[in-house]
């Protein structure tokens, strides 16, 4: 396996998993199982990390402090393949029940009261045999809600975007973890 350097150019999508968030994340291994697939997905994913600062300045410019006062990060995905499973990820008021007897499964939708409150681990798989695998952990709600769309010449894809919420108690947002050369 190759090494990700500062010339490593990183192409492709990969896979997403989410799964229950129960206080701890697990091993990779442990997440990256098929079970955990959200389904696959179409347009990639992005994560984005957005700081707000304050800044503090005197009146003639001479001094000037500048903090960060806020962080946000969303992890977003088109999930091409979905069932309603995948749509109670996506939505903290829904409620699964299945039919065997019928063939039947049913997500309910709504309702203020029934909300989960459910947090999940939302992780992304790039993965490159020559370069190295890239990892993307967060901990959060999908928070942009969703849109079926069915088209006669187009696939319904769900677009999900999680918002992050503190993975432990340092206040990490994201987890990047890159494969690189192993010291021998």
């Amino acid at each position: 396996m190759g090494k990700r350097t500062k010339e490593t150019i990183t192409l492709g999508s990969g896979k997403l998993f989410i799964l229950k968030f129960t206080g701890e994340i697990p091993e990779d291994s442990e997440i990256e199982q098929e079970s955990n697939i959200a389904g696959y997905i179409q347009g990639g994913a992005s994560i984005s990390y957005s700081p707000e600062h304050y800044t503090a300045e005197d009146d003639l410019g001479y001094v000037k402090k500048t903090i960060i006062t806020k962080e946000e990060a969303k992890l977003t995905s088109g999930i091409m393949t979905w069932n309603a499973d995948t749509l109670k990820q996506l939505c903290a008021t829904g409620r699964v029940s299945e039919d065997k007897q019928k063939g039947l499964r049913t997500i309910k939708i709504g309702g203020l009261h029934n909300d989960d409150n459910q947090d999940y681990i939302v992780h992304f798989l790039h993965e490159d045999k020559i370069d190295g695998n890239v990892r993307l952990t967060i901990i959060g709600k999908n928070t942009a809600g969703f849109t079926l769309a069915f088209a006669k010449d187009k696939e319904t894809v769900v677009d999900a975007e999680f918002t992050a919420k503190p993975s432990d108690n340092e206040g990490t947002l994201i987890i990047y973890k890159e494969e690189i050369e192993k010291e021998l």
